[in-house]
């Protein structure tokens, strides 16, 4: 059922998937992120490998909850998590929070104190990690969501973890953005000037 994923035929880099015209279809689907360097901590056994690169996450486009972000398509979805923030991509808040000691970019309230970035320099640090580490392939589907249900009990997915609750890392993960969002909550609000969307 996943051999799309098992064997993809290409995994795209963050400098193909922003190039213009942007390869990753429009349509509705499933999409996976494989990993060249590992966060630390995160477990991977049972993980996929293919080529030295290991299956961590998978996201869907659009969700069927209906919940912000649902509308977009696949396209759209893969080019925001290579290039947009860690309030709007739950896959770049959880690298940014895993690798914060490495980068020395914990996550912040920014701007107005709404919103939770890296800051700006910390997200333009992620954007060079995921340059060298995190490439992506997708799958066309009607109903990924309900893809999404089947992979998550076939594959190991460490990343994951709405719909992913049986794998042991989500409960571990959940507790580190946890005290990663709980950290930024009680420390001064940095000025964020530049937008990067």
């Amino acid at each position: 059922m996943h051999s799309v994923f098992s064997n993809p035929e290409h995994l795209y880099s963050r400098e193909e998937v922003l190039s213009n015209p942007c390869p990753v279809t429009k349509a509705n689907g499933v999409y996976a992120w494989f990993f060249k360097e590992v966060p630390p901590d995160v477990p991977i056994e049972g993980c996929l490998t293919h080529n030295g690169l290991t299956l961590l996450y998978i996201g869907i486009s659009p969700d069927k909850k209906g919940e912000s972000n649902s509308a977009q398509t696949l396209q759209q979805r893969v080019r925001y998590h290579f290039k947009g923030n860690a309030d709007g991509s739950t896959l770049r808040r959880s690298l940014g929070i895993l690798l914060a000691k490495e980068s020395g970019f914990p996550l912040r309230k920014v701007g107005s104190g709404k919103k939770m970035t890296l800051t700006n320099k910390g997200e333009q640090w992620l954007d060079h990690w995921m340059q060298k580490n995190a490439f992506v392939t997708w799958i066309e589907n009607d109903a990924p969501w309900d893809f999404a249900k089947k992979l998550f009990h076939s594959l190991s997915l460490p990343l994951n973890i709405q719909g992913n609750k049986h794998h042991p890392f989500a409960a571990v993960l959940t507790q580190i953005r946890n005290e990663a969002i709980a950290q930024a909550k009680y420390s001064p609000v940095v000025e964020d000037n530049e937008n990067r969307i």
